[in-house]
């Protein structure tokens, strides 16, 4: 097997602390003598309450010597083009990361500046109000509008990244506002995840896939990756966030005690040379998808 556990974190860009439906949920697997266990099941208030248990679990498993795939349902990485538009030196992913995390504030309440944060990127991408878009009324502005501007193509900047044109579901990471937006997510998760990459006590063993691993089996350690946890039948919370978690979370656990996990950080079979790189260097890839369908569907 390729883990010894497996944790499955559901995010969320709510501005004001929040449990229940549409907040944090994570679960954490974990394979003790031969058992798979179910080490944790959280719902923290807050993604700073979440960031810090997060990083006090994965201390604890580097600690033991335990390897594990993380995931975190939010997009990584944003369309092949993006980091060039923001004047950014390479590694493009990274550069970005960057970026954004020196944008967003973020606070022990959930109070975010995520609106303001994908302005100030439409204007140094664009000069206008592309390619992030959706907002409450009071957020909008010369950079940022209400309503989807329709101006992807005009920019050259897809509005889909490739790993979303291989499954039905996942929303562009552009959309900030609305039935299953993810731009919100990532802008708040991104600096999250960024920071459990270079806490000093995980960073030697620890790689965000696919950008530091390539399409590839990643190395023995810890492993950051992009998720979509409706790949999969929710089942056993009667919470769907909680339930996604916990059975996406198994199934990751049951394709590797089989064997069958090690394929998909392959991506897609059928990606060309030019569509690799863009996914690792920038787009990012959603962990269970290769080609069409995806694992399952709900």
């Amino acid at each position: 097997m390729l883990f010894d556990s497996y944790l499955i974190v559901d995010w969320s860009a709510a501005a004001v602390p929040r449990v229940g439906k549409d907040s944090i949920w994570f679960c954490h697997l974990r394979r003790e003598g031969g058992q798979l266990v179910e080490a944790a099941l959280e719902n923290p208030a807050t993604r700073l309450a979440a960031g810090d248990r997060l990083l006090v679990l994965l201390r604890e498993e580097a600690a033991a010597g335990r390897s594990v795939l993380a995931g975190f349902d939010f997009p990584f990485g944003y369309s092949a083009g993006f980091a060039k538009r923001l004047d950014l030196a390479s590694p493009a992913w990274r550069a970005t990361w960057d970026v954004i995390a020196g944008l967003l504030q973020d606070d022990g309440a959930n109070l975010n500046n995520r609106f303001a944060v994908a302005a100030t990127l439409n204007e140094r991408a664009t000069g206008g109000f592309a390619p992030f878009w959706a907002c409450p009324s009071g957020k909008a502005g010369p950079y940022l509008g209400l309503k989807h501007h329709r101006r992807h193509e005009a920019e050259g900047l897809a509005e889909r990244r490739l790993t979303e044109h291989r499954v039905r579901g996942p929303q562009p990471v552009w959309k900030l506002a609305g039935a299953g937006s993810v731009g919100g997510q990532a802008l708040t998760g991104i600096p999250v995840v960024r920071a459990l990459r270079d806490d000093p006590l995980l960073q030697s063993r620890t790689r965000i896939w696919p950008f530091e691993t390539g399409l590839a089996i990643p190395p023995k350690g810890i492993v950051l990756a992009e998720i979509y946890p409706s790949l999969v039948k929710a089942e056993g919370h009667a919470v769907k966030d909680a339930a996604q978690v916990k059975s996406l979370a198994r199934h990751f656990a049951d394709l590797d005690a089989r064997g069958e996990l090690a394929p998909y950080f392959a991506g897609d079979p059928a990606l060309s040379p030019e569509e690799r790189a863009r996914v690792v260097e920038e787009e990012a890839w959603i962990l269970g998808v290769r080609g069409f369908p995806a694992i399952r569907r709900a």
